[in-house]
């Protein structure tokens, strides 16, 4: 599964959730605000999109309405506090990716 998480500028939470689960999908991370922003190209290639925060979701459909319909975007409810691979930022990621993957196989 290709699995493409987006945060603001793609330097701590998308970054660091990249990392994490690269041995269990294929993945990607982008940002919305820094150079170069996620590509529609970003958002074809991936399975399932995962945003840190529902703004960002929002954003994604403002950009790419055609996109935005034919895609799974899920919210993981992360604030943008945290810093780089830091310990808590982890705990928290793989706590939320756990629990969706859960609801995913739940009928």
């Amino acid at each position: 599964m290709n699995v493409l998480f987006i945060c603001n500028q793609n330097m701590h939470r998308s970054k660091t959730a990249e990392e994490i689960f690269s041995s269990q999908f294929k993945t990607q991370s982008a940002g919305l605000y820094n150079e170069p922003p996620v590509s529609k190209n970003q958002l074809e290639w991936a399975d399932m999109i995962l945003v840190m925060e529902e703004t960002q979701r929002s954003e994604l459909g403002k950009r790419f309405p055609d996109m935005y319909l034919k895609k799974q975007i899920l919210s993981l409810d992360i604030e943008d506090i945290y810093q780089y691979d830091q310990p808590e930022l982890r705990e928290i990621l793989i706590k939320k990716i756990n629990h969706l993957a859960i609801q995913q196989t739940v009928p």
